[in-house]
């Protein structure tokens, strides 16, 4: 089969496409096909060596696929040959192949195509840990999503919507979004011109009462700072590059909470409450109220150019591989 490789930690440019020999699943993996394979953030930060995990050279990137399974482990009793799936793995999506544990191996809705398959798993389930479980977002509350232009953020401005909050999208540029209004915002601050703080105060006078972030730098304190009492300030990602430096101060006045969303660990120490989320989301996927926004889809040659772009921030919603 045909991979991309990571020989050496680096740019996506040093990335090579190779004929590498099929794999063989373990007791408890499947093998899948991939058809689709969804682009996300920390790949480039893992081919770059400055992700928390560390992959052992040579490795194929890629965290998420949709495909079909072609074999399964001894020790696999729910999923068998045939069937159409979408999962989730650290490395090895982008290829013709990828060995996924069994547990991270979804059956697919009928509804779902392979490419919007392969950008739903880890966008919707990390906003969905991170709203319902982490913040416990209620009807009548005020979200803000940071960065709601991306593959995460418009997953947000879904999840918060189907919840019943009033969602406030925040990103950089008009044409970001001019998409996040068409995926239910209510309101836009765009960040790239204007105050971000300053316009907050207008549209929440007495605060919001939670903040999805996935981009950090900047943008975090000003969030913070507008909390209302008892709001909750969601830590997803650092995607602006910088982890900011809080003044807890802040955080003490406002009875507020500062919250980690790591959805990786959520999934590996909590699988049932993991399945539970993925039904959940099934279910508003049925109902209409989710529409992954797939923004491009590029060849697996040209995985190199896919990972220049997210590492821009010039992808909205998400972008696709496909290996043919």
């Amino acid at each position: 089969m045909r991979a991309l490789l990571c020989k050496e930690l680096g740019p996506p440019e040093a990335l090579v496409v190779e004929e590498v020999p099929d794999l063989v699943p373990g007791e408890r993996d499947v093998i899948v096909r991939v058809h689709a394979a969804g682009v996300n953030f920390p790949d480039g930060l893992i081919i770059a060596g400055k992700y928390q995990f560390k992959g052992e050279l040579p490795f194929s990137p890629g965290g998420e696929c949709a495909g079909v399974i072609e074999s399964v482990g001894e020790k696999v009793k729910h999923l068998r040959p045939g069937m159409r799936v979408m999962g989730f793995t650290t490395y090895g999506a982008f290829a013709e192949q990828a060995r996924l544990p069994a547990n991270a191996a979804i059956p697919m809705p009928d509804e779902l195509d392979f490419v919007t398959a392969s950008a739903f798993v880890l966008a919707y389930a990390t906003s969905y840990h991170a709203l319902v479980d982490r913040a416990a977002l209620k009807k009548g509350e005020t979200l803000l999503v940071l960065g709601a232009a991306g593959g995460v953020g418009i997953a947000a401005v879904e999840i918060g919507k189907a919840i019943g909050a009033r969602v406030i999208a925040a990103a950089s540029s008009a044409d970001k979004l001019a998409v996040c209004r068409e995926h239910g915002a209510d309101e836009l601050i765009d960040y790239g011109t204007g105050d971000l703080r300053a316009r907050l105060k207008e549209l929440a006078p007495d605060g919001v009462d939670v903040v999805y972030d996935p981009v950090g730098g900047a943008y975090t304190e000003p969030a913070l700072r507008s909390l209302a009492w008892r709001g909750r300030l969601l830590v997803v990602g650092f995607a602006a590059g910088e982890i900011p430096k809080l003044p807890l101060n802040l955080a003490l006045l406002k009875g507020a909470s500062v919250v980690g969303v790591f959805w990786g660990d959520f999934a590996r120490r909590e699988p049932r409450e993991f399945a539970t989320s993925v039904r959940q989301l099934g279910a508003w996927f049925r109902e209409g109220k989710l529409r992954p926004h797939v923004s491009q889809t590029l060849p697996l040659r040209k995985a190199a150019e896919a990972l220049k772009l997210m590492a821009a921030r010039q992808v909205k919603g998400k972008l696709v591989l496909t290996p043919e």
